[in-house]
């Protein structure tokens, strides 16, 4: 494989990657994720990855980004990207990926990337919420509503790139 060619596979995967990472924060990683395979696919020709893989992954994207639109909506809250979650979901990630990459090879990589990244992100908007008096802390209902709707869009990123990783790779 010429070193170009590794160049270009090395940074499709990263962006796969922080694709899934995106989610964490409410940011649209995978509509990323699919202009990544789109791009990779155009690149390549379209030997690796066909049209039926980006339609699925077009439809597993509007389908993440709908659910996280409507879950916004139903349960309001003021979450955003702060220092403090960005450093802690990295922080997370880091840990995630050293705990199930062992056991889980190349998925213990991503999911534990996910995982950590998303405890150590929800976990400082938790502890942020209760330094504020009772009458201004945003209600457990839109807490839990930003939980599901942040492992539901990455549990759909994760298919996502293992959908694609296993198409490049089979």
């Amino acid at each position: 494989m010429p070193p170009l060619e590794v160049a270009g596979l090395t940074i499709f995967i990263l962006t796969l990657f922080a694709g899934v990472f995106m989610t964490i924060f409410g940011l649209p990683g995978t509509v990323v994720i699919v202009i990544d395979v789109i791009v990779y696919s155009w690149i390549n020709g379209f030997d690796q990855i066909g049209l039926t893989i980006i339609v699925l992954l077009i439809i597993m994207a509007v389908i993440a980004e709908s659910l996280d639109f409507a879950l916004g909506a139903a349960t309001p809250g003021r979450f955003g990207i702060s220092k403090q979650n960005v450093i802690a979901a990295a922080m997370g990630g880091i840990a995630g990926i050293a705990l199930l990459t062992p056991l889980m090879m190349g998925l213990g990589t991503i999911t534990g990337m996910f995982l950590g990244g998303a405890c150590g992100s929800l976990g400082v908007d938790y502890f942020n919420e209760r330094r504020f008096k009772p009458a201004l802390r945003t209600g457990h209902k839109a807490f839990l509503g930003r939980i599901f709707s942040v492992f539901i869009k990455g549990l759909l990123a994760i298919i996502m790139t293992i959908i694609v990783l296993s198409a490049i790779y089979s």
